[in-house]
């Protein structure tokens, strides 16, 4: 399991590098030749475009790389939670300025919403109060 980073430190991830990140964190470690056909059924990507993509994450620090035998070894450096949180901050402050009001009044103004997602975005707010 990869270490928490600090979020200066987590790489920028590419929607097409997203998709290859998802399995490592399903697999946890594997060969390209291990998620190859969920990459093969979901996007359509022959071999050598996960190996391109497999290096950029390598050369990023997202994937770390070992040899065993004739094949790498390839495993997470980052968790999926970090990595999802910088993509998310990273949105907020170019579209959102920073703040995080805005982006909710948007969905909430735009997006339909049940009585139990309300009650959840309510109850996150009560326990984020009651932490400050």
């Amino acid at each position: 399991m990869p270490s928490p980073v600090s979020s200066s430190s987590v790489p920028a991830v590419t929607d097409s590098e997203w998709a290859i990140m998802s399995e490592f964190w399903r697999v946890g470690e594997g060969t390209v030749k291990a998620i190859m056909p969920a990459l093969e059924a979901s996007q359509g990507w022959k071999i050598t475009t996960v190996q391109t993509l497999i290096n950029r994450l390598v050369q990023k620090k997202a994937l770390g790389r070992r040899k065993e035998g004739r094949e790498f070894i390839y495993r997470p450096l980052v968790l999926e939670s970090q990595v999802t949180h910088a993509a998310s901050r990273s949105f907020v402050d170019r579209v959102f300025g920073g703040k995080l009001a805005p982006l909710l009044a948007c969905f909430l103004d735009r997006e339909e919403c049940n009585a139990s997602e309300l009650a959840e975005l309510k109850k996150l707010i009560r326990e984020k109060e009651e932490q400050s």
